[in-house]
């Protein structure tokens, strides 16, 4: 007679189905019961591969936290890359087009704080302000880990030609680079109106004035005269010793 049995494994990770006498294992699969015969909807060798690499590629994603500066040299090679292939093909000006773009959205996100200056208040600026470090609204590692993808992205489309529209590419510059500095004054404005740098240095140490009990003592001055006249009466009372 057919039986089920189920056994989870790995606090509900892992999961195996065993179905008459057949042992099917896979991770985070959704059980469902047929409302006829009751049995399981296993998932298929397609869905069970395409889980295992996105677990696969989650896993590396996130080992890769530490190392900032190697990830980013890992994509200044990439982009580097990418120019190279553009310039050697003389095509596909609209792809750079909307990867710069792109780009330039992802920088004013990285550059932005998570909250309204203009809500929340700006930076302290006495001892009794509460400190407040710069939370970023894209946070450092979705950054980099957007751009590079997006590079990526725009390294495959060279390959196919659908992409390659024909546009003057003059005016993709010129566009680009008033809608950079544009957006950047506006950007640096925004800090100079709210008081903010895109970084944190670290919790200040505000100094208040010194008390007079506090200030150190001073040596007093002596003059010349009375030092002449102290050192006659220090000789004249050796010489009566």
């Amino acid at each position: 007679a057919p039986f089920w049995f189920v056994r989870f494994a790995h606090e509900g990770v892992r999961r195996e189905y065993t179905l008459k006498g057949r042992s099917h294992s896979c991770g985070h699969i959704k059980m469902e019961i047929d409302k006829d015969g009751g049995g399981l909807d296993l998932p298929s060798p397609i869905e069970a591969f395409l889980h295992r690499l996105q677990m696969r590629y989650t896993s590396f994603k996130d080992s890769t936290v530490p190392f900032t500066g190697a990830r980013w040299l890992c994509t200044l090679l990439i982009f580097a890359l990418y120019c190279i292939r553009v310039y050697m093909l003389e095509g596909w000006y609209i792809v750079s087009y909307g990867l710069g773009i792109y780009s330039l959205n992802l920088s004013i996100g990285f550059l932005s704080p998570v909250a309204d200056p203009a809500v929340d208040g700006g930076l302290p600026s006495s001892e009794s302000d509460e400190f407040k470090p710069f939370v970023r609204k894209l946070p450092e590692f979705k950054f980099w880990h957007s751009l590079t993808r997006g590079i990526l992205i725009a390294m495959g489309m060279t390959f196919f030609s659908l992409f390659n529209v024909p546009v003057f590419w003059p005016i993709l510059v010129f566009y680009f680079f008033a809608l950079f500095f544009m957006t950047m004054r506006r950007q640096i404005q925004h800090m100079i109106r709210h008081k903010y740098l895109p970084f944190s240095i670290g919790k200040p140490k505000f100094k208040g004035k010194e008390s007079a009990d506090d200030e150190p003592a001073r040596p007093t001055a002596i003059s010349a005269p009375a030092a002449s006249a102290a050192a006659a009466a220090s000789g004249e009372s050796d010489s009566r010793v």
